[in-house]
């Protein structure tokens, strides 16, 4: 069975935050957190959601449904996110049917090779 308080913990402590440090973070008192990670108090979505921005997670992570192919974009401009959304895209939709890449896959890894190497300001 999965352990909701064990995984915030974990996490607190992976990024070198006390329960206080946390607290302070998401506008809760240290017993408050203590509760949380003691499965005593569950939190509401608006913390949740708080939390996973915190340590940078899905909230599916966050309360056990692990998925293990999540890749981060964050932090990235639009441009970029928006060339990864088209591979990935692309990649689901011809990879089965085309020995190689399409010319369309090559634009895209084109532009991602280009957006990317850009210095940016």
């Amino acid at each position: 069975m999965f352990d909701f308080g064990a995984r915030i913990q974990q996490l607190r402590i992976n990024h070198n935050m006390s329960q206080e440090d946390l607290g302070k973070r998401l506008h809760r008192s240290k017993s408050v957190i203590c509760g949380y990670e003691n499965n005593v108090r569950i939190p509401p979505l608006d913390v949740l959601v708080n939390m996973a921005v915190i340590f940078n997670v899905s909230l599916d992570y966050l309360v056990g449904i692990d998925k293990n192919e999540m890749v981060s974009i964050n932090g990235l401009k639009d441009s970029q996110k928006n060339l990864i959304h088209a591979l990935i895209d692309e990649f689901k939709s011809n990879s089965a049917n085309y020995a190689g890449l399409t010319n369309r896959q090559q634009e895209i890894l084109s532009g991602i090779m280009i957006e990317f190497s850009k210095k940016h300001k």
